[in-house]
Order: structure tokens, then sequence, then C-alpha cells
């Protein structure tokens, strides 16, 4: 079974968790997308979502859904996204496209987050994918010698600015056998907004597409 298949599986059984009459908090990237298209088919039975970047936010008007702003929504019931990497622990990195901020922010904001992953992004230990790593434009440099000192090799993601007008640090060869102190460690480096690391909040429950299907964990 292809990725894609695997990722449409995954995010047909988020479908599940969706409350009737609610607003959805909705991620960012491919197999969020997958999530968007499948929502699609019941925008009726939906009030409208919060999206998680600019992008998904486009999708989702496409399909037919209103988009609304968190300051106005309060506390959602459910929020969908992807991960870059998760662990059976249900700590994930998040941000390879960008997004993470709002990612976490939306996260934090949501009674239950569902993470829908194909199997490929099970690890043992996180660090195999860089940690992406949002930083106020003035401070990058001063971030990645702080990133350094940490054993991370950061390499700046040119050409791409966040939402929130960013940048970002790609965090290469970091040992994460302690994400939650790790994430509260990066979290607190001058110039940082947020890391990747979705330890201190986790996924609630990760969808799983594999070639048996969907499994939950």
């Amino acid at each position: 079974m292809d990725q894609d298949r695997k990722k449409r599986l995954v995010a047909e059984a988020a479908l599940d968790f969706v409350p009737d009459d609610s607003i959805v908090g909705v991620g960012t990237g491919s197999t969020a997308n997958f999530f968007i298209d499948a929502l699609a088919a019941r925008r009726e039975r939906i009030r409208g979502a919060v999206a998680s970047s600019e992008a998904s936010a486009t999708r989702l008007r496409a399909a037919g859904i209103p988009v609304l702003d968190l300051n106005d929504t309060g506390e959602l019931p459910v929020y969908v996204d992807g991960a870059d990497e998760a662990t059976r622990g249900r700590c994930l990195v998040k941000g390879g496209g960008g997004a993470l901020t709002r990612e976490k922010i939306v996260a934090a904001a949501s009674r239950q987050f569902i993470c829908v992953i194909d199997d490929s992004k099970i690890v043992e230990r996180l660090g195999r994918f860089p940690l992406p790593v949002e930083v106020i434009p003035l401070a990058r440099r001063l971030v990645a010698r702080e990133l350094e000192a940490l054993g991370g090799r950061p390499v700046w993601r040119e050409g791409f600015v966040t939402d929130n007008g960013n940048v970002i640090l790609d965090v290469h060869g970091l040992d994460i056998a302690d994400p939650v102190a790790l994430e509260s460690t990066v979290n607190q480096l001058t110039g940082v907004v947020t890391n990747g690391l979705f330890a201190r909040r986790s996924a609630d429950l990760l969808l799983v597409g594999g070639p048996d299907g969907v499994s939950r964990i």
C-alpha cells in the first residue's frame, strides 16, 4: 500500500472523532490535506474549522468550510493534524511545513489532539527528522549558536518565512532522549518563538496507516 493510500485511510478514520455541529481544529501538511478533503463531504454537519496555517485555511475555504478565528471560538473539541515523527508514547516532531507555532496553539486550545500518520513516521526515539525551531529573524545567529551548544547542527531554511513573519532553523543531529525537557530548554532560548517538539502537549491518540489498515495508539 502506497503512502498516499495510508494517509487517506487515517484521514478518513479521523472523521469518527469529529462531533456534529462542532468547530474543528485542522492542521497543516499532506495528511491534513487528505483530512480536509474528507471533511468536505460532511461540511454541512460542522459549523466550521480553525486552521493552523494560511495554506490550510485556503484549502478549507475552497472546500466550502467556513474558517473561523480561534479568538472567537474558545476551546475546540478536537484537533486533527499529522506529524514528521512520532513515538509510541505519542510525543511528536512537527513543523516540516513550517506551521509549528500555529499548530501548537491550536493543539493547546483543543480537548483532544488526534495525530494522523502513516507507519513510516513511527520511531523509537525522536531526532531522525531535523527539529524545526521558529525564530525571530533578528535572533537567527544568536539562537543558532545556542542550539549548537546543545549538540545540534542548525540549518537556516533559506527563502522560507512562516505565516508569522519569522524564520526556521532545522536542527540536525539532536539525540532527543527526553522530549519534554528539550522542548522546554529550546523554548527558553531568547529569540525562539517555539520548537517542533510536541511533548508537553502530546497527541492524545495516534491513528497510524499501515499495510493492514488503520491502527490506534
